[in-house]
């Protein structure tokens, strides 16, 4: 009976490459399963805060308010460097009151 001494290892080296084989497919199947998990995780997406929204408001009120009239405004300069602006306290009181009202209201 003959042995051959060559192919003792034919066994050995075929588990390794099957093993190699089976060792790339998994790794193949996980880089695939990786880059699948990566484009779903890849969406963008933006809150915003309720601060943020009630600044938008705040902006958007200032932008539609009254324009300033410039020649009104240099007229009461005038007035008041002359001593002849009076000021209704009460009035002053009551709008100043509002105001405040109002920023608390929203």
């Amino acid at each position: 009976m003959a042995i051959n001494i060559n192919n003792l290892g034919a066994n050995s080296q075929v588990k390794q490459t099957v093993e190699q084989q089976t060792q790339v497919k998994q790794n193949a199947t996980q880089t695939s399963t990786n880059v699948e998990q990566a484009k779903q995780v890849r969406v963008d997406s933006v809150s915003i805060t309720p601060q943020a929204k009630q600044l938008s408001e705040l902006q958007k009120k200032a932008s539609s308010g009254p324009v300033t009239d410039q020649k009104n405004i240099e007229q009461l300069k005038k007035a008041i460097a002359a001593g002849e602006y009076k000021i209704d306290a009460d009035k002053l009181v009551k709008n100043m009151l509002a105001f405040e009202f109002d920023l608390f209201d929203e």
